[in-house]
């Protein structure tokens, strides 16, 4: 999930090198120090980016491109070589003009956000809606041929312990689990960061979000493990990754700090990508992050974490 961006736009609506890959011009002007422009590339040269040996990338079209209208920025997803795109609340979208564009363009859509931070699932009250908006998001998932989508836990609950706004999220997502279960769709249960992005949040670590998908009990609800929320929380990112692969049902990127491109802060992301990949993850990685000065510039970035 994004940072505070993301929280406000959610409540309002309820090693080798990539030279092979990047011929002379863009080589050239990484080489006196000058950013390559896009149009320095070739459409093969830059659908190539995105075209990466190990790891399928699904980029999120809410943080690239900002600049441009939605539906073009499944093009330029399109233009770069990613397979897949990702993005946020449906309910904003022209859901049927996606769909076709999607087709159009042969990209998958790997997950969207079912349900956001408020009103929390940690709360009981709120398990009726949560159960309709399930019904309704995996309507639209058939619709996108899409398989997968992401539920917030919530914010803290006045009154609450940590344990039993827990408990509540086991419960709502029990509820809910035979509907995922009867379209097959999977609900990924995302916890997040509370140093940086979500203070005051109540699920953060793998460790308790583990424990509910283990206790609900079905296999259509699994965690959407952003690695950035995991390294600001407990870091030791290939050793959590070893011990929770049987609970992973999606993963996301970005550096930290910054939430940038892979490259532009502390996580090796190389190793991490490999470990995942070691392990027999196939599914696809969420790039939920911000290009830290271009779009080109962080797709490059992209394709040299995935080398190994």
């Amino acid at each position: 999930m994004a940072s505070t961006t993301r929280r406000a736009f959610l409540a309002t609506a309820a090693a080798a090198s990539t030279a092979a890959a990047l011929h002379a011009p863009a080589a050239l002007a990484q080489q006196q120090g000058k950013k390559p422009k896009q149009d320095q590339l070739g459409p093969e040269e830059l659908r190539r980016l995105g075209r990466t040996p190990h790891t399928r990338f699904a980029v999120n079209i809410e943080m690239w491109w900002r600049k441009l209208p939605f539906l073009q920025r499944i093009g330029q997803a399109a233009r770069f070589g990613f397979p897949a795109i990702e993005f946020w609340n449906w309910r904003t979208k022209d859901i049927d003009a996606v769909a076709r564009l999607t087709q159009e363009l042969g990209l998958e859509v790997a997950q969207f956000t079912a349900w956001g931070f408020r009103p929390g699932l940690n709360n009981p009250k709120n398990h009726d809606r949560f159960v309709k908006a399930i019904e309704e998001a995996c309507q639209v998932a058939r619709r996108l041929r899409c398989k997968k989508m992401t539920v917030v836990g919530g914010d803290d609950q006045p009154g609450m312990t940590q344990e039993q706004m827990h408990q509540h999220i086991i419960a709502g997502l029990r509820r809910a689990a035979p509907v995922a279960e009867r379209y097959g769709v999977m609900m990924i249960l995302e916890p997040m960061n509370i140093r940086v992005d979500h203070k005051g949040h109540c699920l953060y670590g793998s460790a308790p979000a583990i424990r509910i998908c283990r206790e609900v009990g079905s296999p259509m609800v699994r965690i959407n493990w952003d690695l950035y929320h995991m390294q600001i929380t407990e870091g030791d990112l290939c050793g959590h990754l070893r011990e929770g692969i049987r609970w992973i049902g999606y993963l996301q990127l970005a550096d930290h700090p910054g939430r940038n491109e892979p490259g532009t802060g502390e996580i090796h992301y190389p190793r991490v990508l490999r470990e995942a990949y070691e392990l027999g993850y196939r599914g696809y990685v969420g790039l939920e992050c911000r290009p830290k000065t271009t779009e080109l510039a962080a797709a490059q970035a992209v394709h040299r974490a995935d080398q190994w």
